[in-house]
């Protein structure tokens, strides 16, 4: 009989990483799922129904411990969206912090490969585009962001010292902006917002001028690509997303059409710190992985727009 892997998903029951757990069961792995339901939710797993997938209720900050055998770890732990980090700062720096070294401590005591789920917000506001991971980044510190930011930039700090000083066998993601069903209705970030917006007849609110630019990677892909990533042997961080770049009041018109919405579009000011530009660069990934995204942004959309439709 065929050895069956493990992997542990820290943040199972978030957007991603629910639709990960998903994934790895279909490709015969055994799934634990470790999340504290801070901004995850159970009904993401309620279509789970087999007896290879454990969820375990655990906040990654506090001391974990694991008796089965773990081949490969996802560390997707962390509030990911700008309304659930600004009202969660310390709870953000510290899964980025205390959570990460816990998890790595898992990693090398069950000698599992391990991901940590970065982002491109390790660049900030980007001076240069698109970004190459060679790129380090325009980050202010101490500003609104910076917890989530400075989160992930110790996360892959320490991640690496583990791979260098402990020869740990890890990878860094740098996930750009993703999306698809699962995603919370109000979470605070533009697909979701809009759509939302456009189904109950609101205004939709862009920020700035709305001319900002982002790049927006359907889940599908993102999962694939990180399975791929754990799969190579790539130690240093790799961007995953799509380089399609569209401005926010385009992307407000396409949701708008999509939803055959009577919604207007309004402006809000510009947040502290919101970047201009974001999109990457993702030859390596191209190189490296041979993945790039697949489901363009409206066939991404219509799916996301149904899912929505359904679960308002």
């Amino acid at each position: 009989m065929d050895y069956i892997k493990t992997a542990l998903v820290t943040g199972g029951a978030g957007f991603i990483g629910s639709h990960l757990c998903k994934y790895l069961l279909k490709n015969n792995y055994k799934v634990i799922c470790i999340d504290n339901l801070i901004t995850g939710s159970l009904k993401n797993l309620e279509s789970i129904k087999t007896g290879d997938f454990l969820f375990v209720n655990h906040d990654v900050t506090e001391h974990i411990d694991i008796k089965e055998n773990i081949d490969a770890i996802f560390h997707l732990s962390s509030p990911a969206s700008p309304i659930d980090y600004l009202q969660l700062p310390i709870q953000t720096l510290k899964v980025g912090a205390l959570g990460t070294h816990n998890i790595l401590g898992v990693a090398k005591s069950k000698r599992a490969t391990i991901l940590l789920a970065s982002t491109s917000e390790v660049y900030g506001d980007p001076l240069i585009h698109p970004q190459t991971e060679e790129y380090w980044g325009n980050v202010n510190p101490i500003g609104p962001r910076g917890v989530y930011d400075e989160a992930k930039r110790f996360a892959e700090a320490i991640t690496m010292a583990y791979h260098r000083q402990q020869g740990l066998d890890t990878r860094i993601a740098r996930i750009f902006n993703t999306y698809g069903p699962n995603m919370r209705m109000r979470d605070g970030r533009v697909i979701p917002n809009f759509i939302t917006q456009c189904f109950k007849d609101e205004d939709m609110t862009a920020y700035g001028d709305g001319r900002q630019t982002r790049s927006f990677c359907y889940i599908d892909d993102m999962v694939d690509g990180l399975f791929k990533l754990i799969s190579t042997e790539y130690h240093l961080p790799m961007n995953l997303g799509n380089p399609s770049e569209i401005t926010i009041l385009d992307l407000a018109g396409k949701i708008k059409k999509l939803t055959s919405s009577n919604s207007n579009i309004v402006f809000n000011p510009l947040p502290e710190d919101d970047p201009k530009v974001r999109m990457p660069d993702i030859s390596k990934a191209k190189r490296i992985l041979k993945w790039e995204p697949k489901v363009n942004l409206e066939e991404g959309l219509i799916e996301t727009i149904s899912w929505f439709k359904d679960n308002l």
